[in-house]
């Protein structure tokens, strides 16, 4: 059975105790180098930031799209294997974890380009062919919303806050420009540990709940 967490009003929300775990996931996931920060990046560059912003838009939107068609999924997926929620719940946690890693063993190399076109068009089809997103999106609804929810409006509630986490670490990427990218070179090392360190509780959170 799916446990639930109602609130005073009787809506299902997750458990308090994971609200830093939920925050911090989405606070590294979207402040890392990524397609789309570093897409906001070249293209506030290479053609300014009244014409990257149009761009940011589109990204939102994409965004926007991802998490929605992801909370669908993820209930429809679990509503047939409810009794596999556990299991969803550690392949999150080993996912988070290998980002941990992943992050940790980063050398920051890399690059991303503005394309051809720098418009809404192109910020929608970045997002909606972005395996990063999408991964975050169904992990984040699988390993917090989930297990707590009884309807698709319960997952839903916790989509609609998604495309708010990515698109804002965008903007931040689009306005600080070159100076965000030289302080995540000069102090490459420490932000990758303290990042991996704070994933690595998050997946703890999720399975000790």
């Amino acid at each position: 059975m799916i446990q639930l967490h109602p609130n005073r009003k009787g809506m299902v929300v997750m458990p308090l105790s994971l609200v830093p775990s939920f925050v911090l996931y989405c606070l590294v996931s979207a402040v890392t180098p990524g397609p789309a920060n570093l897409c906001s990046l070249a293209s506030a560059l290479k053609y300014g930031r009244r014409r990257a912003l149009v761009q940011w838009r589109g990204i939102f939107a994409g965004f926007a799209v991802v998490a929605l068609f992801s909370s669908a999924a993820v209930w429809s997926f679990g509503q047939a294997l409810e009794r596999w929620l556990p299991v969803l719940t550690w392949i999150g946690a080993a996912y988070i974890l290998w980002l941990a890693l992943h992050i940790l063993r980063s050398d920051g190399s890399g690059e991303a380009h503005a394309g051809p076109h720098c418009g809404f068009a192109a910020g929608l089809l970045l997002q909606l062919t972005n395996a990063k997103i999408i991964i975050f999106c169904m992990t984040a609804l699988t390993t917090y919303a989930l297990p707590y929810a009884h309807s698709w409006a319960d997952v839903l509630k916790i989509a609609v806050i998604l495309p708010f986490t990515g698109p804002i670490a965008n903007l931040l990427w689009l306005f600080a420009g070159a100076s965000l990218q030289r302080f995540f070179r000069s102090w490459q090392k420490p932000l990758n540990a303290v990042m991996a360190l704070s994933l690595a509780f998050c997946a703890v959170s999720i399975v000790m709940s």
